[in-house]
């Protein structure tokens, strides 16, 4: 006996991935329905080697259905969620829209699975931010060893994290740059991303971080300690897939880096490739597609008496995303709904 799937938005990079995910890792499925706009309605998407043609959001009846998907973004979300939720269907959403709401578990399984239970205040997971998600994957098992004071963070991360107008953007500018004639200017992005980095992701606020790196410092305390002080500076790379992230750590206890290579070693979710030679690490085009947290560089940090620096790279479409929303929904079928 299986689940009654629905995943919402089902056209775009997010929702596809949750598809491919929830069919690579065999999720029992009794009966999966993909959801779109009404512009989309009868776009084919696949599942597995069947195919799916995309029904109505607007109008679908979410009752009798067990988990819904969603990768719709905030405004449709505000609409949506509330109904799937209220009809009984549990909502693993990835937008921000629910994150900081205390009375919805903010949920990566490999740090925080215990939170699962909250989930019947409102009938709703929310899933975390791309960058938050595989760097609270590495923080968590040096945190449970040393006690994490401190982190500092600066991400490069792809342009498929600004979806597929960004990927667009960077492929057509990448093309106009070998020819003369052409012109692309920015559109998705504040300056040119083909051949540069953008410090620039989500809007300012009056702090002078971007709302991206505000997210990384919210949701970090949120799933995994209050307590722990973080600042991040969060830049778009001319990478399609895969966000990178080069993380300070601050600890209260010493840890050894070669202590905190056998710690991430064995660590779930995480995949540690670290020789100290050429080659030796994972760069962003060597985890796509993959379900991992890769880990490379493990080495102390000098300048402080507790400190650790390492490099973090995962495949921000499916750890970032869709992967992490489809192992909350394994959690929750092993803790909650018991049935496949």
């Amino acid at each position: 006996m299986g689940y009654k799937v629905v995943v919402a938005g089902a056209t775009g990079n997010v929702g596809r991935e949750m598809l491919n995910i929830l069919a690579e890792r065999e999720f029992p499925v009794d009966e999966i329905v993909a959801l779109a706009s009404r512009k989309s309605l009868g776009t084919e998407v696949s599942f597995g080697d069947k195919t799916l043609k995309c029904k109505d959001l607007d109008t679908f009846d979410f009752t009798g259905w067990d988990i819904a998907l969603f990768a719709i973004g905030s405004d449709a979300t505000k609409i949506y969620a509330p109904k799937a939720a209220g009809a009984g269907c549990i909502v693993i959403d990835n937008s921000s829209l629910y994150r900081y709401d205390p009375d919805v578990p903010l949920i990566v399984p490999e740090v925080n699975a215990h939170a699962i239970m909250g989930y019947a205040k409102k009938n709703i997971i929310a899933n975390p931010n791309c960058s938050t998600a595989q760097m609270v994957v590495a923080l968590k098992p040096l945190h449970d060893r040393a006690t994490i004071k401190r982190v500092v963070v600066a991400t490069y991360q792809s342009v498929s994290g600004a979806g597929k107008e960004g990927m667009d953007e960077l492929w057509n500018q990448t093309k106009a740059i070998y020819n003369p004639t052409d012109n692309v200017p920015p559109s998705k992005f504040s300056k040119q991303i083909a051949f540069n980095v953008i410090p620039h992701i989500d809007v300012f606020l009056d702090s002078g971080e971007t709302k991206e790196e505000w997210k990384m410092v919210a949701e970090t305390k949120k799933i995994l300690d209050p307590k722990i002080k973080v600042t991040a500076t969060c830049v778009r790379v001319p990478v399609f897939v895969g966000h990178s992230e080069a993380i300070n750590i601050e600890t209260e206890e010493f840890l050894d880096w070669q202590e905190a290579q056998d710690i991430l070693r064995e660590a779930p979710g995480i995949m540690l490739v670290d020789k100290r030679e050429s080659g030796g690490y994972i760069t962003p085009i060597e985890c796509v597609g993959e379900f991992a947290t890769y880990v490379s560089r493990v080495r102390q940090d000098s300048t402080i008496e507790n400190g650790l620096s390492l490099w973090c790279v995962s495949d921000n479409l499916r750890k970032g995303a869709a992967l992490n929303a489809v192992q909350i929904a394994e959690l929750l079928g092993q803790k909650v709904l018991k049935k496949g």
